[in-house]
Order: C-alpha cells, then sequence, then structure tokens
C-alpha cells in the first residue's frame, strides 16, 4: 500500500518542554488515521511540523515515499489546524470562490465541494451568519478545493453541539468513503473509534501505540452475568475449568476466562450445575477504557 507520510523519530523541544518526543508513524494511502491523547500531548505540533508551520527539533518525516519535497507534497494535502478564517461579510460561495483564485484553483469546485459539506443552500448566505458548525464544514470544504490525497482535521469538532458533532462525523465517513486519506487529532474517544480505522495514542509527547483501532479494543472479553443467587453462581463460575477471575459489579458477576469460550457453552456448564442466569452478555472493553487503562500504566 502506497506511504502518504512516514514519520521517524521526531522531536520538538520548547526550552526544558520536551512536546514531541520521538514519535513515529507511517500513513498509508486510504485509511482513517485517528491521532489520540489529551490536551499538550503533541497532536497539534506533530502535525503542525509535517505540513511545515513549526520547525522541528530533530528526526525527519517524508511525503509521498520521498519522490516529493515538502514543498510540492503540500500542495497535495487539505489540512484545517486552526480555526476557521473567513471574510464575515462575504459568502460562502465567494470566500471559497477567493480560496480558488489564491490558489490557482478552478472556481467549479465551489459547488462540488458545499454539496459534500451540506452547504449547498447556505452558498450565498454571509459567514458571519453560520453558525459554529456551519463554519466548521465551510473549512472542510475548502480543504477539499484542491481534491487532497490526504485531509489532516486537528479537533474538528472541538466546541460543537451534539448536532454538529454528527454532522462532522457523517462528513469524513464521506470523503473516507471516497478513497482520500484523513488524518484526524482528537481527545474524544468515541470521535476516534467510530470515524478511524487505525490510532495512535500519545501523552506528553510520547507515542504510547499505534496500529488499528480493532486490535487496540481486541481482548479476550468478558462475561456479565446474573441470577437469583450470585453467591451460588460465583461458586460454580470459579470452579469452571477456564476460570480467571470474577468481580462483582453492582448486581452482576463479572467473569474472564483463560481462553476465549462462547457464551453458549458458558450458559450450558452452568445449566448443567443447575444455575440457570438472568443475565449474560459477553462484552468487550472499549476503546475509552483501553486508553485509559494504557494512559494511566504509562510511567511519564
Amino acid at each position: 500500500m502506497e506511504s502518504i507520510l512516514s514519520i521517524k523519530n521526531l522531536h520538538k523541544r520548547y526550552g526544558f518542554v520536551h512536546a514531541v518526543n520521538g514519535i513515529s508513524l507511517e500513513i498509508k494511502k486510504g485509511n482513517v488515521y485517528g491521532i489520540l491523547g489529551p490536551n499538550g500531548s503533541g497532536k497539534s505540533t506533530t502535525l503542525g511540523i509535517v505540513l511545515n508551520v513549526v520547525n522541528k527539533t530533530s528526526g525527519e518525516f517524508t511525503w509521498f515515499d520521498g519522490s516529493q519535497s515538502t514543498h510540492e507534497a503540500i500542495k497535495k494535502v487539505g489540512a484545517i489546524i486552526e480555526r476557521p478564517n473567513f471574510y464575515p461579510y462575504m459568502t460562502a460561495a465567494e470566500n471559497l470562490s477567493l480560496v480558488c483564485k489564491i490558489k490557482g484553483i478552478p472556481k467549479t469546485k465551489v459547488a462540488e465541494k458545499l454539496e459534500i459539506v451540506g452547504l449547498t443552500e447556505r452558498r450565498n448566505s454571509k459567514f458571519r451568519t453560520f453558525s459554529l458548525g456551519m463554519k466548521q464544514r465551510l473549512a472542510i470544504a475548502s480543504a477539499l478545493l484542491n481534491d487532497p490525497e490526504i485531509l489532516i482535521l486537528d479537533e474538528p469538532t472541538n466546541g460543537l453541539d451534539p448536532q454538529g458533532i454528527h454532522q462532522i462525523r457523517e462528513i469524513i465517513r464521506l470523503i473516507a468513503s471516497t478513497g482520500t486519506t484523513i488524518l484526524l487529532a482528537s481527545h474524544l474517544l468515541d470521535e476516534v473509534e467510530k470515524v478511524c480505522s487505525h490510532v495512535l495514542v500519545l501523552k506528553k509527547g510520547q507515542m504510547l501505540y499505534s496500529g488499528t483501532v480493532s486490535d487496540m479494543v481486541r481482548s479476550e472479553g468478558f462475561f456479565e452475568l446474573a441470577a437469583n443467587d450470585l453467591v451460588e453462581l460465583e461458586r460454580k463460575l470459579r470452579l469452571h475449568p477456564y476460570f480467571k477471575s470474577v468481580d462483582s459489579a453492582q448486581d452482576k458477576l463479572v467473569f474472564t476466562t483463560s481462553t476465549t469460550i462462547a457464551a453458549a457453552d458458558l450458559n450450558q456448564y452452568l445449566a448443567s450445575e443447575n444455575i440457570f442466569v438472568s443475565h449474560l452478555a459477553f462484552k468487550k472493553p472499549s476503546l475509552e477504557e483501553q486508553f485509559l487503562t494504557l494512559t494511566k500504566t504509562a510511567n511519564l
């Protein structure tokens, strides 16, 4: 798979602050990557470096397998790393037309991109009348005008209400479905889990995890059970041949096994022991639970 962006041992220092500390990452064509971490983890600094707006301290990065200079490569990149900055007295279409004129892009792209972000009906409305969510959608349209091979978004849903967040997510999914590579920085775990195929977890400038979202949440999982007699249920679970642990969780028990078993097999075992459960569900840790465990155990 073609490499869009390769980052190797990247560092950025601001005096005594090590904002980016040895980050390495490979962005492959057609995937949606989420850079996940709390504020101050180095997400925005990393994006600023690869977009040539922040000088790195050391390390290297190359665009498109190193076949092009950074200056040339940036022309194939669409990015939003700051708040939308348009002329308030101009309409949405006029603002995008101005961007086209500055960048030498055909103005025919304006209508096409407004359609993608759902602003066709507001194309003649002045920017100052837009809600925050609409402003953010117009910024995405602007970043798409040059038909970029990769779209970089820094906290695209920051400050938006639930409806605005949902709209941005749907736009990201739509753009990704066309084969555009997306690099998304966020501190919202739910956002990354819902739209990204890959995730990079940062804390204090260091990389804690890099891989697919599915691999990060993959685990043996656990069973959640309930019965009339929880004491007897726990006793029988402890006698199960694949018993690993059992814990109380309000009016239920959480049971983990040493190897993967089917819920039907566990139910059959309990029934053979005259235990009839009122609730049995197999669950896996969410991205949020895995993230919290990862960042909590990291000694940084």
